[in-house]
């Protein structure tokens, strides 16, 4: 499915950063991992600012995407097709992972977020927006399975060694490209990993 959605010339989601996390960046460290980075427009604005970014995609296309996208703006970034469902991140070594929009089934989650919970270093920084719940009505952006949705219980749940720093359910306008346009439910959250 991604493959096919990401063929076309155009970015589907834009090429500007995700605003969460372009107001929150100042808390990430190096080097970071992007899950579900798809067309790169988040890896490559980090990459801008001196980060060094693996981003994680299922998709060859939307990767093949990113880099093309890092080649313009004249940054690096590197980038690795895997299944997230099976994907297992080296331990305590990311300082920060971000989750933008990365949708994933409970099973899925429940078998990656502890390993994403283990990559962080010592006081590691997991930086992640995702639709809420509350979205499944709108036709703004997002899956329309409950399951895939998130709520605040569901991350606080998913993320048990992790402080929050921020976790609010919010509503506000998305403008990400054709896909991700309007008014939507989001949760948001920040956590620290516990030293």
């Amino acid at each position: 499915m991604w493959n096919q959605r990401y063929a076309n010339d155009d970015y589907i989601y834009g090429t500007e950063p995700n605003s969460f996390l372009a107001e929150h960046v100042d808390m990430l460290s190096n080097p970071v991992l992007s899950l579900a980075e798809g067309e790169g427009r988040n890896a490559v604005f980090l990459a801008s600012l001196g980060f060094s970014v693996l981003g994680i995609d299922g998709s060859e296309v939307g990767l093949a995407k990113a880099l093309k996208l890092a080649h313009a703006k004249g940054v690096d970034i590197q980038t690795e097709v895997a299944d997230l469902s099976l994907f297992e991140p080296p331990a305590h070594h990311y300082g920060s992972v971000i989750s933008i929009s990365a949708h994933l089934p409970s099973t899925v989650r429940n078998r990656l977020y502890p390993l994403v919970e283990q990559c962080l270093k010592p006081n590691g920084i997991i930086l992640l927006e995702a639709y809420s719940e509350n979205q499944i009505t709108r036709d703004t952006g997002g899956p329309k399975d409950l399951d895939m949705l998130m709520t605040c219980a569901k991350v606080e749940r998913e993320f048990p060694n992790c402080d929050p720093i921020l976790m609010r359910e919010l509503e506000r306008e998305v403008l990400e490209g054709e896909y991700h346009t309007g008014m939507a439910s989001v949760v948001q959250f920040i956590a620290r990993k516990s030293a």
